[in-house]
Order: C-alpha cells, then sequence, then structure tokens
C-alpha cells in the first residue's frame, strides 16, 4: 500500500477530502521522523513502537581489496509492532 493510498482510505472512511488527509499523513509522519531524530522513541499502543536502536561497531572485510575494515556504532530507526498487531497478521 502506498501513501497515496493510504490517504484515499483514510479520506474514504473518515468524509474528509483528500487534501486534508494528505496534510494529516504528512505531518504524522514528520512528527514520528522528528521525534526519533531528538532520539525520543514514539508509542501508539494497540499499533506499535517507532524506536532507535543501537547498532554495535563491528569488523567487517572488504573481500575484493582483501582488508578488514571497522564499521563503526550507529542509531537506526525501527518498527516494533504490538501483540495485538501481531496477532492480527498471522
Amino acid at each position: 500500500m502506498t501513501k497515496a493510498e493510504v490517504v484515499s482510505e483514510i479520506a474514504k472512511s473518515t468524509g474528509v477530502d483528500k487534501e486534508t488527509a494528505l496534510v494529516v499523513v504528512e505531518s504524522f509522519m514528520e512528527s514520528v521522523k522528528d521525534s526519533l531524530v531528538r532520539g525520543e522513541n514514539v508509542y501508539l499502543r494497540g499499533f506499535g513502537s517507532f524506536i532507535i536502536k543501537e547498532r554495535a561497531e563491528k569488523t567487517a572485510r572488504n573481500i575484493s581489496k582483501k582488508e578488514t575494515i571497522i564499521i563503526p556504532k550507529r542509531r537506526i530507526p525501527a518498527f516494533k509492532p504490538s501483540k495485538l498487531f501481531s496477532v492480527k497478521v498471522k
């Protein structure tokens, strides 16, 4: 499902026009991104959590150059579905 399809579904189910639904969806996504950039997790009860995961530093190999490189630790965004959500998907 694309963002346009999500906007259409929201507009259809709520009765608002697509432009308003698009503004709401984009505002939601921007709020989630801003929170994660600040290091704050976003918890949506019954849906799931948008969280920041820490990836540890690791050693890797570049096979073509036959050299070892170190990949520094980093933070990545992740989504963890709630139990209710996971049960419905099964």
